[in-house]
């Protein structure tokens, strides 16, 4: 690339990252994220012991997670493609911890996309035997990885999700919350067009985690 063409797209990367936040506001997208996340999943544990009367709230609210989930997935894995890519703002930032990256977040991604996709067959197709002890499996495994993961990253959540709301307000602030506000309206459309199959799953008692 010439040296004109490499200035010209240090301008459009300055740009970008003025209106976007760049890597911390990346961050701070993660982080908001995770916090609307761990209300809903707090929520979706909830009614695990009492399965059978809740069964129709907690097919509701895990189909409203698939709204969520989708930009936390999608920002944490463009970090790691940023920071591998060398793009320089994210290397400064620094890799997460050894254990974490090389361990931790594998299975919390990969367990979180086994839960997601074996609960919405689960409901889709009725599905019972292997398909429903698959879901029960991951999501053993998705608590453990991911308890571990919130405790290693809850303060600095904490400290990201909240600095738009004060002096700190990074470009990108309000693209942000509408981000946000909007995967949520597309989770809970989601979870009311599939209503009526939790509905079903109610009626029959086919979910007995009890068993």
């Amino acid at each position: 690339m010439s040296e004109a063409g490499g200035r010209r797209m240090a301008r459009r990367r300055a740009v970008v990252r003025r209106g976007t936040g760049g890597a911390a506001g990346n961050a701070r997208l993660t982080a908001v994220t995770a916090a609307v996340l761990i209300v809903l999943l707090a929520v979706e544990g909830a009614t695990i012991p009492w399965i059978r009367p809740l069964l129709t709230v907690h097919v509701f609210v895990g189909m409203l997670l698939l709204g969520p989930v989708a930009p936390k997935l999608a920002s944490t894995g463009y970090r790691f493609a940023a920071y591998y890519a060398g793009r320089r703002e994210y290397v400064a930032k620094g890799p997460p911890a050894t254990l974490m990256r090389l361990l931790v977040a594998p299975v919390v991604v990969a367990s979180t996309i086994t839960l997601f996709a074996t609960g919405v067959a689960v409901v889709a197709v009725g599905g019972r035997g292997m398909l429903l002890g698959l879901h029960k499996a991951s999501f053993l495994v998705w608590f453990g990885a991911m308890s571990v993961h919130v405790l290693a990253h809850a303060r600095r959540a904490a400290r990201d999700g909240l600095a738009d709301l004060g002096r700190g307000r990074l470009g990108g602030a309000a693209l942000r919350l509408a981000l946000v506000a909007g995967v949520l309206v597309a989770g809970v459309s989601i979870a009311v067009a599939t209503l009526p199959l939790a509905h079903s799953w109610a009626h029959l008692g086919a979910l007995r985690w009890d068993r």
